[in-house]
């Protein structure tokens, strides 16, 4: 008879699960009170225009920081930020090795030096169809293809079971860079039993499949070619395949690639450390391609998703100091649209437009980008290669992981879980369950600084945001008589022609002044209580006057 153990095998996002991005997940093996774990993937998401300020939004760690003397190790399955970019901002807390594979190690290295610790952390290795240890971990990658090289499933080995994370995936015949699904290795892994896979599920509304990048190469091809003047494409610097698309199109069509955003730069480099991209022409340089004939240079730009900072966007305004387009010229958008980034997109094209600039999209030309991500004809055929006996869906907003899990059911799948960030959910022994929930939650990275979600700064940010600020002040003698004010200014408070914001202001200072003078002189001692009375008085006409209840700064200065 086998000796029974308390172990448990669990499963606990932490990140990625009830959204898209900012994937961080934790799997625990051993009893409740003495796991020993692995983190798989560490990422970032990013802000929008709920988050005024901030760009970069990081998995809170708290219950991972508590447990990290028994993390043993951190395995990257691919290159996106939304799975590497919180490396960097929260390795100091856990300070556990690293593996992954050459491609997405040269990019952490990258991200490493510039935050000044690469000579901290301990980067592995693993090389394509890797295998190692950890601890009670056995792990094995698993070939897939994405929008990114050297896109990884893992196989995870315990001694509870066999769990099939999945990653981000789809199934392309013919990726154009990089090796196609392992298939083999899938169905040898459903052949040995899989008691559950950690699946992907961004696509799962979508029927039929994500396509092929051979596709896209042809239709970009016959789109570049007959073009004439400028040619700009926008795409994902981390989609080095279509990166490799545009090169080879362009090159087809006469023209040399010029490269303007500096990931542009950074993921070709992490290209050529692994050999791919080795047979194009040598890019032009800035100073090159401006004394290029029109028709003979191809600009590859980060920026296809309106960021106010990257490249397209300064070339949209004008003031990029290289690269003009204008009547004539063309920009095309090899990539979709996140949801949250309509508005910057469509602001973005709206002013290459009016330079004359024609677009190029996905909506007038189908057929210049496919998604990366399964959908419903490729994530029956996961399933039935790998036959799990339990589908945990990932990586979706609640109503992706919740279709997932319906549609595992349709597909015979005998247990299903749908978890959010925070609820640990357990595996084995015995059916699968959510069995506890941990802190999770979301910190923001807000002008280099972390801080919490609901901090007091980007409270007031979003507050002054939509009701406005005033500021009041007033100077007052040795006698604490007014001297001075008080003075009423705004930002972003309006006006109009039959009562303007003078007049506004002007009505608030006489409220300020009428609150000032109905204090007790012994009262007037205290500058807080003076301020306190101010700011009650400016607030109260302010909503008589907006309807808004303003950001109020009050400053009173003595002589």
């Amino acid at each position: 008879m086998s000796k029974k153990t308390d172990d448990q095998l669990v499963f606990l996002p932490l990140g990625g699960s009830n959204e898209i991005g900012m994937n961080f997940n934790l799997y625990g093996f051993g009893p409740a009170d003495d796991r020993k774990w692995i983190v798989v993937d560490l990422g970032v998401t990013f802000g929008d225009q709920t988050t005024p300020g901030v760009d970069i939004i990081l998995p809170d760690p708290e219950f991972a920081v508590g447990i990290a003397d028994d993390i043993l190790g951190i395995v990257l399955t691919h290159a996106h930020e939304d799975h590497i970019g919180a490396v960097a901002w929260l390795w100091p807390q856990l300070k556990a090795p690293v593996y992954a594979t050459p491609f997405t190690a040269y990019l952490l290295r990258e991200k490493l030096r510039d935050a000044n610790l690469l000579d901290e952390v301990k980067i592995t290795e693993v090389p394509l169809s890797g295998r190692f240890s950890l601890g009670p971990f056995d792990l094995e990658l698993i070939t897939l293809t994405h929008s990114i090289p050297e896109p990884n499933g893992l196989a995870i080995r315990t001694p509870l079971g066999t769990i099939l994370h999945t990653g981000d995936w789809k199934i392309d015949p013919d990726p154009m860079l990089g090796e196609v699904t392992d298939i083999d290795a899938i169905r040898q892994l459903g052949d040995e039993g899989v008691l559950a896979m950690v699946c992907d599920s961004t696509n799962v509304f979508v029927d039929g499949s994500a396509g092929s990048e051979s596709d896209v190469r042809k239709a970009m091809t016959a789109l570049i070619k007959p073009l004439k003047g400028r040619v700009a494409v926008a795409c994902f610097a981390s989609n080095v395949a279509r990166m490799d698309t545009v090169i080879r199109a362009a090159e087809a069509a006469g023209r040399r690639v010029c490269l303007v955003g500096r990931s542009m730069f950074r993921m070709a480099g992490a290209a050529h450390s692994v050999g791919l991209m080795s047979d194009i022409k040598p890019f032009l340089s800035d100073g090159e391609a401006r004394h290029m004939p029109a028709d003979g240079v191809l600009y590859l730009c980060t920026g296809s998703q309106g960021e106010g900072r990257a490249a397209l966007a300064r070339i949209a305004e004008g003031n990029h100091p290289h690269v003009k387009l204008g009547q004539g010229d063309h920009c095309i958008f090899s990539s979709r649209v996140i949801p949250g980034n309509e508005v910057p997109i469509r602001n973005l094209q709206n002013k290459l437009a009016d330079r004359g600039v024609r677009l190029y999209t996905e909506r007038d030309h189908p057929g210049i980008h496919v998604s990366g991500h399964p959908c419903r004809d490729e994530l029956k055929q996961m399933y039935q290669w790998a036959r799990p006996q339990i589908a945990v869906p990932t990586h979706g907003e609640r109503r992706h992981l919740l279709e997932h899990a319906a549609f595992a059911r349709d597909l015979q799948v005998g247990q299903t879980v749908s978890p959010r960030n925070g609820d640990m959910v357990l595996l084995a022994p015995g059916r699968a369950q959510i069995i506890d929930e941990v802190p999770s939650g979301r910190l923001y990275v807000d002008g280099g600084v972390v801080t919490p979600e609901n901090g007091e700064a980007l409270k007031e940010r979003r507050h002054a945001a939509f009701n406005g600020v005033l500021m009041v002040s007033v100077v007052l003698d040795g006698k604490h008589r007014i001297v001075s004010g008080p003075q009423v200014k705004a930002i972003g408070l309006p006006g109009d022609a039959e009562y303007t914001l003078d007049e506004a202001l002007y009505d608030l200072a006489e409220d300020a002044e009428q609150a000032l003078r109905k204090l007790p002189a012994e009262e007037r001692d205290l500058d807080e209580t003076i301020e306190t009375a101010l700011s009650r008085a400016v607030k109260k006409g302010a909503y008589r006057i907006w309807e808004r209840r303003p950001v109020v700064e009050t400053t009173v200065l003595r002589i």
